[in-house]
């Protein structure tokens, strides 16, 4: 090793091994672990699974949408969750039908419903033109999707969302808005994208007081869509407790931040 190598890694050794470090005084309470699923669309250790591919049982009205083959295809009337949810994430894999048939709004269209008031679209958008904020990954009648991140007629898509339900006070009035980022076949169609109110067709948006949770429900609109690995996890902040001020350590010295 040269003189010039060998002074280098003497004057490396000789730095510090510590330097100060910022800590904000809270103690948190360790995150839950939860187990993925094998791959990203498979439910994780502590989802609810609302469809499996064999039954119905986690809907009301269930049982007029017929199941086979793992899929679950829309039947007669709206399905609603029995479980209602707040925040929560949500995964959902839907088909168009093929051959598609109609056009516009009549051609593969369902619909996702958030606490059964909020809807995200289904519908088949490949290739197919109808009003923006109506095609898939819209939020119905408030924003279009991002991108048009379909697959075709009979491919599956997947819709993977976050949703941040809305706060009321006493009074009925709104306190916080509803909140959703939704990814479409991996690509983000909504980014925490902060709803104007309920999604009617007949009427601008609004919000009216309702609980803090709500079900899920799929729409029924005439077409036979498919669905398949339905589940949902409900979401909580991080918590901890403030037990001392913010301070900074360096080495063995510790100085508060006023």
């Amino acid at each position: 090793m040269s003189r010039i190598l060998l002074v280098a890694s003497l004057a490396l050794i000789a730095l510090p091994l510590s330097a100060a470090e910022y800590l904000n005084g809270i103690t948190w309470k360790a995150p839950p672990v939860v187990t993925p699923g094998e791959t990203n669309a498979a439910p994780p250790s502590d989802a609810i699974v609302l469809f499996d591919g064999t039954d119905m049982s986690k809907w009301k009205n269930g049982e007029n949408w017929p199941v086979a083959d793992g899929v679950v295809t829309v039947g007669k009337g709206q399905i609603v969750t029995k479980d209602e949810f707040g925040d929560c994430q949500v995964h959902i894999e839907w088909s168009a039908p093929n051959p598609p048939k109609g056009d516009g709004q009549g051609r593969g269209n369902s619909g996702l419903f958030l606490m059964g008031t909020y809807e995200i679209q289904i519908l088949d958008s490949y290739q197919a033109d109808t009003y923006h904020d109506g095609q898939a990954g819209s939020i119905y009648k408030q924003t279009p999707p991002m991108a048009n991140a379909m697959r075709g007629p009979g491919q599956w898509n997947t819709y993977d969302i976050i949703w941040t339900a809305p706060r009321f006070n006493e009074d009925g009035s709104l306190k916080s808005p509803a909140y959703i980022t939704a990814i479409h076949n991996g690509v983000v169609i909504q980014n925490h994208f902060e709803l104007l109110g309920d999604t009617p067709y007949h009427r601008p948006p609004a919000y009216k007081a309702h609980p803090p949770k709500g079900p899920i429900s799929i729409q029924d609109h005439g077409n036979p869509v498919r669905f398949r690995n339905i589940w949902v996890r409900e979401l909580s902040p991080a918590s901890g407790e403030q037990t001392r001020k913010p301070y900074i350590r360096d080495g063995q010295k510790e100085t508060p931040i006023e």
